[in-house]
């Protein structure tokens, strides 16, 4: 497992996005993002969290940063839950699955005893020179798209 830390180069990235189109770390050189990983679309700790980086994504906006949520659910899945909740951040689909490969976000989960691979919730924020400056593991949700804009408005 690629272990990304604070002061890291971070990974390149390319992925079909939500609205048919792509998104790549060169292609977003000189702006801030935040690149969270999420479970899967349309569950209900994944829909919170997409809606509350939604309802921030002027003051994202306006910090110079870009929010990118990253699943492995395929793009048709994807645009289905952007639309069904009006979601504002780029959705991108992992689903040849080497970016959470290459993030480190794809590890053994435990849910009632039974063991499974899966997508370890987290958040990254990348600075304009494509430097990893803030790492989150383990996501909770509650009040964590503030405490990311917070991160994002102090660098």
């Amino acid at each position: 497992m690629t272990d990304i830390t604070e002061g890291s180069k971070a990974p390149a990235f390319d992925m079909a996005t939500a609205d048919g189109g792509r998104v790549t770390l060169d292609g977003l050189k000189g702006r801030k993002i935040v690149l969270y990983f999420y479970p899967k679309a349309d569950t209900p700790g994944c829909t919170s969290e997409g809606q509350d980086f939604s309802a921030l994504i002027a003051d994202f906006d306006a910090a110079g940063a870009t929010v990118i949520g990253v699943s492995r659910d395929p793009v048709k899945k994807l645009d289905r839950f952007k639309t069904k909740y009006d979601l504002k951040v780029v959705l991108a689909s992992d689903e040849p699955e080497d970016v959470t490969e290459a993030w480190g976000v794809w590890v053994e989960k435990k849910l009632y005893g039974r063991e499974y691979m899966g997508i370890e919730r987290a958040t990254f924020l990348i600075d304009g020179a494509g430097v990893v400056r803030r790492v989150w593991r383990k996501v909770s949700v509650k009040g964590h798209a503030g405490e990311v804009l917070a991160a994002v408005e102090s660098i």
